[in-house]
């Protein structure tokens, strides 16, 4: 089948990491190829219909992943973890989890708890390391046709756009992370107006949450979806946020802040917006990270001196991923999230997109932006 294979090279990670978006999309180590579709008991055969571009899809390709994590993913791979798939003429959303059940082992002790997006067992049994779009043996979305168990399978409900239902997996991730600000806090900030933090301002209306909830976005555009969305304000920056609610005081030539907001989303998944969401929280505030930053320098005295909270939110349990399928009748208007629909062949130009990417692996009819 066709796909896109990615092949790890020391040399092109090396130069992607320094010159970050700048280095050319063509020497990049992706390949548009020819790769088997294997035969595994249990899993079934899944036809792409679309296959979104992840922040940590970019991250792997320029060499910004931390490289504690590079154990539990295995090369080379086919990408693509972000899957919309067809059965027998049904639309599916698909859990690209590899865990205890899918590696033919007995449930760790977490996926005993439900907890399989924290199994233990991610770089052991019968299949190499890592989740669907991370692994060797099985490949991801960005090719024609993908392996799964039909547990990992969930039916896309009625009347939902594909580009709607092809979010199914980072909403997933997103409900797991607002769950873990529960009891509500009177009010939100979210950090990043791209792809995650508009799902975060969507899902929490959706949720119920009452409070008020204020967005930092870089751009107009996205400050306008924000309002859209749901915020009851945007800033044009963390710092015009922080000084709106907090006071600063200086010594010599440092300065600090009291006061902020009770809960700061950080959903720009960079090393700088989450220095910014440490500063923004409250004394006794939390921060909930949604984004995916490598390695980076931060001031870790909020964890002490404000007694700042953190929790991250990464997979999902299969509860939280059913729950995230089931919101996406709600949640009208993300599929206006979506920057292009790109064959294959145009991966360069989807690496490029302004918004959301997506894969259309069939080539569909739906236009496609080139």
């Amino acid at each position: 089948m066709k796909a896109l294979l990615y092949t790890p090279s020391l040399p092109r990670f090396l130069a992607a990491r320094a010159l970050g978006k700048r280095f050319p999309k063509g020497l990049l180590p992706l390949a548009l190829t020819q790769v088997p579709l294997p035969e595994r008991p249990g899993f079934v055969k899944v036809k792409v219909r679309l296959s979104g571009v992840c922040g940590s899809d970019l991250a792997l390709l320029y060499g910004k992943s931390p490289p504690s994590i590079s154990p539990f993913f295995s090369f080379p791979a086919v990408l693509g973890h972000e899957i919309l798939g067809e059965v027998e003429g049904s639309l599916v959303a698909v859990n690209p989890l590899l865990t205890c059940a899918d590696r033919g082992l007995p449930p760790c002790p977490k996926c005993q708890e439900g907890e399989e997006g924290l199994c233990q067992n991610v770089a052991e049994g019968s299949l190499a390391p890592g989740m669907l779009g991370y692994n060797r043996d099985l490949p991801g979305g960005w090719g024609e046709w993908i392996l799964a168990r039909p547990e990992r399978l969930y039916p896309i409900p009625a009347h939902v756009p594909e580009e709607r239902a092809v979010l199914a997996e980072p909403l997933a991730v997103v409900v797991r992370g607002l769950k873990k600000l529960k009891p509500w806090p009177k009010e939100v900030l979210i950090l990043g107006m791209g792809t995650l933090g508009l799902l975060a301002l969507k899902a929490l209306r959706a949720l119920g949450f009452s409070g008020k909830v204020y967005a930092v976005a870089k751009y107009p555009h996205q400050a306008e979806r924000a309002l859209a969305f749901g915020a009851d304000g945007v800033y044009g920056s963390a710092k015009e946020a922080l000084l709106e609610r907090a006071k600063r005081y200086r010594h010599l030539l440092f300065e600090g802040y009291r006061g902020g907001y009770e809960a700061a989303l950080e959903a720009s998944g960079s090393g700088a917006g989450f220095r910014q969401a440490l500063t923004l929280a409250q004394e006794g505030g939390r921060v909930l990270l949604l984004g995916a930053p490598g390695l980076d320098w931060a001031d870790l005295s909020p964890f002490w001196f404000k007694e700042v909270g953190l929790v991250g939110s990464y997979t999902y349990s299969p509860e939280e991923f059913a729950q995230a399928v089931g919101l996406l009748p709600e949640l009208k208007g993300l599929e206006g999230l979506i920057g292009g629909t790109f064959p294959l062949e145009a991966w360069p130009q989807a690496l490029s997109a302004k918004g959301k990417a997506l894969f259309s692996p069939q080539g569909s009819n739906r236009p496609n932006v080139l």
